[in-house]
């Protein structure tokens, strides 16, 4: 992951200076997290690219992807740890808890609401097909992201058909030869992480 520019002396503790746009302040952070939080029915990764990189364009495409691919190694939810990550850089540890704070308050009611909702009207057959309906919903969103996301791959240090490749690689083991994800991951994401470094090796 490059590293960020240096912050500049008059700076808040723990902002880094950046040559796009960035979260104005902690509340900042927590209302914009909230809302993408709220968006992000069948899976939050369709909303917060585009919030992220298309419309609040606090990271480029390409950081987009960095950023992410840090946040799917380490432990827990995904979408939590960047929202942690970017917090964190802006304000430190208090812009850490309030961008994971602004991912979770809000969905926590609506999750707590609809569970008791659910309770009562599971049996029903209309709710069983408008939850199936969803699910179909859900994996084109990530399926859209996915290919918003690619788009980067042709400004990475490896080359485009080595992208591809490993892409294609891990796509396969993933869904049809049902390998874990953490051996893929740690395995396909290692290949990468050496194939990149001999590139960029003075």
């Amino acid at each position: 992951m490059s590293p960020s520019p240096l912050p500049s002396p008059d700076a808040p503790p723990g902002t880094a200076a950046i040559s796009h746009p960035a979260p104005a302040s902690c509340t900042d952070l927590f209302v914009s997290f909230t809302l993408i939080a709220l968006q992000g029915f069948g899976g939050v990764l369709a909303v917060i690219q585009r919030e992220l990189v298309e419309r609040k364009r606090w990271l480029t495409n390409e950081e987009f992807i960095e950023e992410w691919s840090v946040a799917q190694i380490l432990p827990g939810p995904n979408v939590c740890n960047l929202a942690m990550v970017i917090g964190q850089r802006h304000f430190g540890l208090a812009g850490a808890m309030s961008a994971l704070g602004g991912l979770l308050a809000a969905p926590l009611l609506v999750v707590l609401a609809l569970a008791l909702v659910y309770a009562r009207f599971a049996d029903v057959p209309a709710v069983q097909g408008a939850l199936r309906g969803m699910a179909a919903v859900a994996a084109g969103l990530v399926a859209a992201t996915g290919l918003k996301m690619s788009a980067a791959l042709g400004k990475n240090v490896l080359p485009l058909v080595a992208c591809v490749l490993i892409a294609a690689i891990s796509f396969v083991l993933l869904a049809w030869v049902r390998v874990p994800l953490a051996a893929v991951v740690f395995g396909l994401g290692g290949l990468g992480c050496v194939l990149a470094w001999r590139r960029l090796k003075p």
